[in-house]
């Protein structure tokens, strides 16, 4: 596993450094894209794209709230890497949302968007993705999220940004991709070593495997998934500029509620709509 540093343009806030500033009136138009890691920061960063990076939920929805944040925002996608509830999806395969759903609530994503993002990337899988505050440790905790909302994968930041869309009425995407598949359980080395800012703390995690040696192997096993995985978002990054030059957010509005899970992959969900990503 790439242990990633803060990388010098991440602002200690969270904020992406190059972006601090009003842009010029030519630049005024950016997807403001949401991570919880700095690795996942250093992919998404690139030409339009307005990267917010935190794993500390209060702090990200604090960020994200602000009016330097969304004036001329044109939508928002929460990128980054998930852990699996669907026992189909191995590590490195990726996910577009068709809605995010946390703790009772469900927000559908942007239907033309999430076109465009298949059509780029045929082989996603599209299906909800659900929230939490907290890491998702153990297989039956996976497996219980999974039956309970239908999600076929779970990370800790796209809900915040959910809310924070439905709350300024801007469209959201989310782009996901699976580090820990249904049945791997996270070892407690990677889990001490979250920090809120998104980057690593390694002496924590080598503290951890200190005390408890037995965790190594899961350890070990999580680093080469991490690897699938990181390099799998880079593949999905690359392919995300021809989905924003496809979706005009600014004229369809979001999915409507119910949307199915991905054709392709025959993943049981809810009824509703399907969009193809071959279409």
């Amino acid at each position: 596993m790439r242990l990633i540093s803060t990388p010098p343009w991440l602002r200690a806030d969270g904020r992406h450094a190059r972006r601090a500033q009003r842009p010029s009136h030519r630049e005024l138009i950016w997807t403001t894209v949401v991570v919880g890691m700095a690795f996942e920061a250093r992919i998404a960063d690139g030409p339009r794209m307005h990267v917010i990076c935190s794993a500390d939920g209060p702090v990200l929805a604090t960020l994200l709230a602000g009016a330097d944040i969304i004036k001329d925002c044109r939508g928002l996608m929460s990128f980054g890497v998930a852990g699996g509830l669907s026992p189909s999806l191995r590590p490195g395969a990726c996910i577009v949302g068709s809605a995010i759903v946390s703790t009772g609530t469900r927000v559908a994503t942007h239907r033309a968007w999430s076109r465009a993002l298949l059509q780029s990337m045929p082989d996603a899988t599209y299906g909800m993705i659900a929230g939490v505050p907290a890491p998702i440790a153990e297989p039956e905790a996976k497996r219980a999220l999974h039956i309970e909302t239908g999600a076929i994968a779970v990370d800790m930041e796209s809900h915040i940004v959910a809310g924070v869309a439905v709350a300024h009425d801007l469209p959201i995407v989310a782009v996901r991709v699976i580090i820990d598949p249904a049945e791997r359980t996270l070892p407690q080395p990677v889990l001490a070593a979250f920090r809120p800012n998104g980057t690593t703390d390694i002496v924590a995690m080598i503290q951890s495997v200190i005390r408890q040696p037995r965790d190594l192997p899961g350890l070990l096993r999580i680093a080469l998934d991490a690897a699938i995985a990181r390099n799998a978002l880079i593949r999905g990054r690359q392919m995300l500029e021809s989905a924003l030059d496809l979706a005009d957010t600014r004229q369809v509005g979001p999915c409507p509620p119910g949307n199915s899970f991905d054709h392709r992959h025959a993943i049981s969900g809810t009824n509703g709509d399907q969009i193809s990503g071959s279409t």
